[in-house]
C-alpha cells in the first residue's frame, strides 16, 4: 500500500514546492491538495466538518498552479487534486490544465474530483446546488473525451461542444486517473461505471474490510473487475494499526492529512508520519 499526504497549501503555510520536495525525500508516494476558489462571506452553507470553518478554506492556493510548482522540484512524487471542484470549473480549460500538468510532470498527475458542499460558492460559478452531481459527472466525462481523442466532441446535459482540437494530450494512457470523493452508493455507482478510483474520507471511521467488500459488490454489478478501481482513503488516523488493516483489506493508498502550518512544524510532522512508511 502506498502512503501519501494532503494539506491545504496556503499563503501562510510551508511552501508547496518545499513540502513536495521534502515529502519525496522521506519516501511518501503522493501529494494531494484541495480546492476552493473562494468562500462566500455570508457563510450560509454549514461546513460538514463542524461549526467553525478553518481559514485554510479561503486561503488555499490554486491546485493546478501549486502542483506545477511541486512537479518542478520532484521526480517520483505523484501529484493530485484532492479534490478539484468540477462544479466550479470549465471542463475544456480543466482538461487543458490537467493535460499540461501531466505532461510537465512526466505522467504523475491524478485528478481527484468532487461536487462540493458550499451552495453559494458553486452558485457564484453558475452551478445550481441541486444539479451539482450531474454537473460534476458531465464535466468529468467531457474531460475524458478531450484527453482521449484527437477531435473530441461531447454532448451532455450541461456540457455540449462539436469537434475541437485541444493539445497537449496527457502522457498517461488512456488518460490520468480520475478519482471521485464520496461514500454514498451513488458515488460508488458513478465510479465503477465511469471512473478510475475511489477517494473515500475516513472521517467518522472507515471499516476497510466492509468498505472494500461494498466496492466489490458494486463493481460486480457493473461487470467490472474491482481490482481496476484504485482505492485511496483520505485522511485516515495516522497510526500503524490502521495502516496494517488497510493493507490487509486491499486498500491501494492512504492519504495522511497535515494541517496548514509553517515550515518547521510541517517538516517535524512529516518526520513523525514517515515512521508509518515501513
Amino acid at each position: 500500500m502506498d502512503i501519501g499526504i494532503t494539506m491545504f497549501a496556503t499563503d501562510y503555510s510551508i511552501r508547496i514546492d518545499e513540502l513536495a520536495r521534502e515529502a519525496e525525500a522521506r519516501g511518501f508516494e503522493s501529494l494531494f491538495v484541495p480546492e476552493h476558489t473562494h468562500i462566500p462571506a455570508s457563510r450560509r452553507s454549514p461546513w460538514p466538518g463542524g461549526a467553525e470553518l478553518p481559514r485554510d478554506y479561503w486561503h488555499t492556493l490554486d491546485p493546478f498552479v501549486g502542483l506545477a510548482a511541486a512537479a518542478a522540484v520532484t521526480t517520483r512524487l505523484r501529484l493530485g487534486t484532492g479534490i478539484a471542484l468540477l462544479t466550479e470549473r470549465d471542463p475544456i480549460l480543466t482538461a487543458k490544465e490537467s493535460a499540461t500538468l501531466d505532461l510537465l510532470s512526466d505522467g504523475r498527475f491524478e485528478l481527484g474530483i468532487g461536487a462540493g458542499w458550499n451552495a453559494e460558492e458553486m452558485e457564484n460559478h453558475g452551478t445550481v446546488f441541486a444539479d451539482r452531481f450531474r454537473v460534476m459527472m458531465d464535466r468529468a466525462l467531457a474531460i475524458k473525451a478531450i484527453w482521449s481523442a484527437d477531435e473530441p466532441e461531447y454532448h451532455g446535459d450541461f456540457v455540449d461542444f462539436e469537434p475541437i482540437w485541444s493539445w497537449p494530450k496527457p502522457v498517461q494512457r488512456p488518460h490520468p486517473p480520475i478519482l471521485l470523493g464520496g461514500e454514498s452508493r451513488h458515488s460508488l455507482r458513478r465510479i465503477v461505471r465511469h471512473l478510475d478510483g475511489w477517494m473515500p474520507r475516513a472521517r467518522g471511521g472507515f471499516d476497510a474490510p466492509a468498505e472494500m467488500a461494498r466496492l466489490r459488490r458494486f463493481a460486480e454489478e457493473a461487470e467490472r473487475d474491482p481490482a481496476t478501481v484504485n482505492v485511496s482513503v483520505f485522511a485516515p488516523p495516522p497510526d500503524a494499526q490502521t495502516m496494517e488493516s488497510y493493507r490487509e483489506a486491499g486498500v491501494d493508498r492512504a492519504i495522511l492529512a497535515m494541517p496548514s502550518e509553517g515550515r518547521d512544524e510541517a517538516l517535524a510532522r512529516l518526520d513523525r508520519l514517515s515512521a508509518l512508511l515501513g
